[in-house]
C-alpha cells in the first residue's frame, strides 16, 4: 500500500566552470577635465582581440559630470583558461551624444588580459594618451566578480516538449557552486519512466531576469542511479555550450557537473501507518468560558436546546464522528477550560468533564454514528459548573503533549494524537500557547481548532502558520506545521461532513510528515479478523 512515487535524493553536486561568464565592475580616479568649466560625462568602452580585430564586446552607462565614476553596469564576457583573450578598455567624453572615442572625446585607455584580472581579482592601472604618456593622474580599476550558477532540470514529455521540474537556489559569486540537497517523486522527475530523457541547463543569475547561459547536458534517471551506485562513486557531465561548441576549435567543455549521490526512498503512506497498527488517539478541549453566554440563555453558545444541537455539539459530533473510526477502544478523554468547578469552584483550565481526573476518557459510545459518551458527558458538565475565564489555551496542549512525548520515547508509530479544541474567542495566553504548539511540534500530534461564535479570530489564524512558520516568542520557528484553524460560523450552513473534511486534512500528511522525520517505518501490518455478529441471547 506504500505510495509508487519514490523520492530522488542527490546530494549537492560540484561544479567546475571552465568557459565561465564573468562580471568586470569598472571605476575610473581623476579623470582629466576637457576644459575648465566642465567635468566630463565618462563612458568605458570594452574591447576583445577575437580573429585578429579588435571587437567592442560592452560598455558601461553614461554618468555625468564625474572626474571619479564608479559604474554600476556590469560587463560581462566570457572567461577561457585556455585562452589568452587580449582587453582594452577606452574611456571617452560622451557630452553633446558622443557615442565612441573620438580625438576630441578620448580621456585615456589601458590594455591587459582578461587572465590578469582573473588571476588578481583587482587590476588598476594608469590610463593611457594615444600617444602613449600618462593621462595625468588618471587611473581605472578592473574588479573581477565570479558567475552566480543555478541549475534548472526538464523532463521530455511525450509530445516532446520540455517541463521544468526543478530550479536549485543560487550559489552567489562562485566558480564551483555545491547546490542543496534535494527530493523529487520519481514521477515528478520522469513520469516514473527511468529511460526519459533529461535535460540539464545551468545559467549564470541575473537580477534583471535575462540569466546568462553557461552550458547543458543530458542524462536519464537510470544512469544517474547507476552512476552512482556504489559507495564514493559519482556521477560526472561535461557542461557544453553549443554557441561555443560550433565557434571555438579549442573548445571542450563549459566545466563539469558532478552528482555525488543519487538515492530512491520507500514513502510510506497514511494509510501504512495506519494499517501497522497506529491509532489516533483523540481528546476534546472545551471553551467554558463566560463569554460564551449563559447557558440558560437561548442566545449562548452552549445553549442545550431539544430542537437544535449547538455550535458546540455540531462540530464536536463532526469532526469525532471521523476519528473514532481510528481509535480502538472508543474511550475519548475530553477537557474543559476557563471554568470554575465544583466542589471548590477554582478556576480550571484542564478539567475532566467527567470530573474524574484520574481517568478522563469518556465511556465508549454504544452508537457507531457520533462519540455519544462525550456528548453525555458534556451534557452533565455544563450544569455543574460556572463559566468563567481567561481563555487559555496553553494548560490543554500541555496535558495533551504528555502522552505525545512518552509515546515519542517509543520509536515506534503506535499512537498518534490530535487535540481538538473548540473555543469561541481570543486566547488570552497567546505566548504560551505559541511556545506550547511549537515543543509540541517535535511530537507525534496534531491540533484542531474550531472557533465557535462571531468573535475575532485573527490571533487564531497566525497559529495555523499558513502565511509562514509560527514562532514562540524567543524566536525559535515550529519544527512543522501541526495547527489547523477554521471559524464554524464558515460550515453553519453545510453538511457536518464539509467541516470534518476541511479540519481533517491535514492530519494524514502530518501523521506521515512526523514519522517520516523521524526515520520511522509502519509496523508490520496487522492480520484481517473476520468481522462477527454477536449470537442472540436466548
Amino acid at each position: 500500500m506504500s505510495d509508487p512515487e519514490m523520492a530522488w535524493v542527490p546530494e549537492p553536486p560540484a561544479m567546475t566552470l571552465g568557459a565561465s561568464r564573468v562580471e568586470l565592475r569598472v571605476s575610473c580616479h581623476g579623470l582629466l577635465d576637457r576644459d575648465t568649466l566642465t567635468k566630463p560625462h565618462p563612458c568605458v568602452l570594452l574591447k576583445l582581440h577575437s580573429d585578429e580585430q579588435w571587437v567592442e564586446v560592452e560598455r558601461t552607462e553614461v554618468l555625468r559630470s564625474c572626474s571619479n565614476p564608479v559604474f554600476s553596469r556590469v560587463l560581462a564576457l566570457e572567461y577561457f583558461f585556455e585562452e589568452k583573450q587580449p582587453l582594452q578598455f577606452h574611456v571617452f567624453d560622451a557630452e553633446d551624444g558622443a557615442t565612441s572615442p573620438s580625438n576630441d572625446t578620448f580621456l585615456g585607455s589601458i590594455e591587459c588580459t582578461l587572465g590578469q584580472i582573473v588571476s588578481q581579482t583587482k587590476v588598476t592601472k594608469p590610463l593611457l594618451l594615444k600617444n602613449g604618456k600618462a593621462a595625468g593622474k588618471s587611473t581605472i580599476t578592473d574588479l573581477f566578480s565570479k558567475s552566480d550558477p543555478f541549475m534548472e532540470i526538464y523532463k521530455t514529455n511525450e509530445d516532446q516538449s520540455d517541463q521544468l521540474v526543478w530550479r536549485t537556489e543560487v550559489v552567489k559569486n562562485n566558480l564551483n557552486p555545491c547546490w542543496e540537497p534535494f527530493r523529487l517523486s520519481l514521477h515528478s522527475l520522469c513520469s516514473c519512466d527511468i529511460h526519459r530523457p533529461l535535460k540539464f541547463l545551468v545559467y549564470d543569475y541575473d537580477s534583471s531576469g535575462k540569466h546568462d547561459f553557461i552550458g547543458e547536458f543530458t542524462s536519464t534517471f537510470q544512469e544517474m542511479q547507476e552512476g552512482t551506485a556504489n559507495p564514493g562513486q559519482e556521477m560526472q557531465w561535461d557542461c557544453i555550450n553549443p554557441k561555443y561548441r560550433d565557434k571555438k576549435k579549442n573548445y571542450r567543455s563549459s566545466g563539469t557537473v558532478v552528482l555525488a549521490q543519487c538515492t530512491v526512498e520507500k514513502v510510506h503512506t497514511f494509510l501504512d501507518y495506519i494499517m501497522g497498527g497506529c491509532q489516533i488517539s483523540f481528546t476534546v478541549a472545551i471553551d467554558f468560558t463566560a463569554s460564551n453566554g449563559d447557558p440558560m440563555s437561548s442566545q449562548s453558545l452552549h445553549c442545550l436546546s431539544s430542537r437544535q444541537p449547538n455550535h458546540y455539539l455540531q462540530a464536536l459530533r463532526a469532526v469525532g464522528g471521523i476519528c473514532q473510526d481510528y481509535d480502538s477502544d472508543k474511550r475519548f478523554p475530553a477537557f474543559g477550560f476557563g471554568a470554575r468547578i465544583p466542589p471548590n469552584f477554582e478556576v480550571s483550565h484542564d478539567f475532566a468533564i467527567n470530573f474524574d481526573p484520574e481517568n478522563p476518557e469518556c465511556e465508549a459510545s454504544p452508537l457507531p454514528t457520533e462519540i455519544s459518551g462525550v456528548i453525555t458527558s458534556y451534557r452533565r458538565c455544563l450544569p455543574q459548573i460556572q463559566l468563567y475565564g481567561p481563555t487559555n489555551v496553553a494548560p490543554i496542549i500541555n496535558r495533551v503533549a504528555g502522552p505525545a512525548q512518552r509515546e515519542q520515547s517509543t520509536g515506534q508509530a503506535t499512537k498518534y494524537s490530535v487535540l481538538l479544541v473548540l473555543t469561541d474567542g481570543v486566547v488570552s495566553d497567546m505566548a504560551e500557547t505559541r511556545t506550547a504548539i511549537v515543543r509540541a511540534s517535535h511530537l507525534p500530534m496534531s491540533i484542531i481548532i474550531v472557533g465557535v461564535g462571531n468573535a475575532d479570530f485573527s490571533d487564531m489564524r497566525l497559529l495555523d502558520g499558513d502565511d509562514g512558520p509560527l514562532r514562540c516568542p524567543r524566536g525559535v520557528p515550529a519544527a512543522r506545521d501541526i495547527v489547523q484553524f477554521v471559524p464554524f460560523r464558515d460550515f453553519k450552513d453545510a453538511a457536518p461532513s464539509a467541516l470534518a473534511k476541511c479540519v481533517l486534512a491535514e492530519v494524514p500528511r502530518q501523521v506521515v510528515e512526523y514519522y517520516a522525520s523521524q526515520g520511522i517505518s509502519p509496523g508490520v501490518p496487522r492480520p484481517c479478523t473476520p468481522a462477527t455478529t454477536p449470537s442472540p441471547s436466548p
